[in-house]
């Protein structure tokens, strides 16, 4: 019999819960086949199975914690598919029937004579403690002793033989049954004491571990990092103008639309390379200074926010970021994210606007310092530098950063340079 064990998954992850699985008890499977999905703190991963053979036990339900190392399946190699491994042997079932059909007869003299005699003290626990027609089904003396002991009504457990034989192991499951009935009344009487508490009808849902993580991390940052936010606008006329003007030619060249994340994207790494402490990290009582621009991209998904990772911006063009952003995005959606799409990122944009979100304060991506966030356009009345008023589409700019390395001069600074390069994008996009 062979183990099917949690694997390592990743260096920070040790931890995860059964989402699905993807096989059944007494399914055959080949070597290499997954099994099972997993959620962890930030991808879903399949386990696949190490052995061929024939699935004999799942020990891990549905929703289960597991850690690393942990068994969730047994195979056998030698089984077969669909088979039942605990049939009794023909000669045993037969010993079986004989004992059962001895145990009837003596019960029924029991009773006969009870009407004579008075009970023992122990038939009349088995009387008080078992309300049931016991002498009518068919059990074993070890089933019958054990739902005695577990003050169990044998008329109420449902045997797994075929000929209606009640064994110990149905009246444990019988056992366990009742006492998951019992914690159901439990939670929802405890339910209906807190409808108390909102005086309205309300809706319990467990949350999912990688919401729970993504909530405890927000927090922590909020507790560990001295984090600020610094704001700023930017007039898009020349950025709209640049991609009508070159729409057709780029999707004709490179097979993918100019998008806006590409122009924020390179005046990020761009702004980075004139403010390095923005592009850096506390590790002890150490500054790590990175010389390298993997820029985080969050993307929403209906699992929650994810942060998938464009690796060296610096070194791509403008069609290479749109690409590689529009490829994590789709694995994102699709749940095919590997863990290193999610690792090593040094800064993160976010945009708010593709919900409409006017104005907000991203929270930093830890350990990352630095994070910025782009919201929605809107048509403003400007005043031109020769005091004309113009509509110009118009977005505010959010930079939040850590205090502890980042003074508020430079990211101001940072935000300002952003800002400057949006505005006069042309030389940006050659450079790119």
């Amino acid at each position: 019999m062979k183990e099917i064990k949690i694997p390592e998954l990743a260096e920070s992850i040790t931890e995860g819960t059964i989402a699905e699985w993807l096989v059944k008890k007494g399914d055959k499977i080949e070597k290499g086949d997954p099994v099972v999905e997993l959620e962890t703190d930030k991808v879903n991963v399949e386990v696949n199975a190490d052995y061929a053979g024939v699935i004999t036990e799942i020990l891990k339900e549905e929703g289960d914690d597991v850690e690393v190392g942990d068994v969730i399946a047994k195979v056998d190699e030698n089984g077969e598919a669909g088979g039942d491994q605990e049939e009794p042997k023909a000669e045993e079932a037969s010993k079986e029937e004989k004992q059962e059909s001895s145990n009837k007869e003596s019960d029924s003299q029991k009773e006969s004579d009870s009407e004579k005699e008075e009970p023992s003290k122990s038939e009349k626990k088995d009387s008080s403690s078992i309300k049931s027609k016991n002498g009518d089904v068919i059990a074993s003396p070890a089933a019958r002793k054990r739902a005695r002991e577990l003050n169990i009504d044998l008329s109420e457990v449902s045997p797994r033989d075929p000929l209606g034989r009640v064994r110990p192991e149905d009246v444990e499951a019988a056992a366990k049954g009742s006492s998951k009935k019992e914690e159901k009344k439990t939670e929802k009487k405890e339910a209906t004491s807190q409808k108390t508490e909102f005086d309205k009808p309300v809706e319990r849902v467990k949350m999912s571990r990688r919401r729970q993580t993504i909530a405890k991390r927000l927090v922590e940052v909020q507790h560990e990092a001295a984090m600020l936010t610094t704001f700023n606008e930017v007039d898009l006329t020349n950025v709209m103008k640049l991609r009508s003007d070159r729409k057709e030619k780029f999707i004709e060249k490179h097979g993918v639309k100019l998008g806006f994340m590409s122009f924020f994207t390179k005046a990020v790494v761009g702004a980075l390379k004139e403010f390095p402490l923005l592009n850096a990290e506390i590790q002890g009582n150490e500054l790590v200074l990175k010389k390298f621009y993997d820029i985080g991209i969050a993307v929403s998904t209906d699992d929650g926010l994810v942060v998938p990772v464009v690796r060296d911006a610096d070194r791509l063009d403008f069609a290479g970021v749109e690409k590689e952003i529009g490829n994590l995005g789709k694995k994102a959606r699709d749940k095919k994210l590997a863990m290193e799409d999610l690792q090593g990122g040094s800064f993160t944009i976010t945009n708010g606007g593709t919900f409409g979100s006017m104005l907000s304060t991203p929270i930093l991506n830890a350990p990352q310092v630095g994070i910025l966030g782009m919201h929605n356009i809107q048509k403003r009345a400007m005043v031109m530098p020769d005091d004309s008023i113009e509509v110009r589409p118009m977005m505010y700019l959010a930079l939040s950063y850590d205090h502890r390395i980042v003074d508020g001069k430079e990211a101001v600074q940072f935000l300002v340079r952003v800002k400057e390069l949006l505005e006069d994008p042309y030389d940006l996009l050659l450079e790119g």
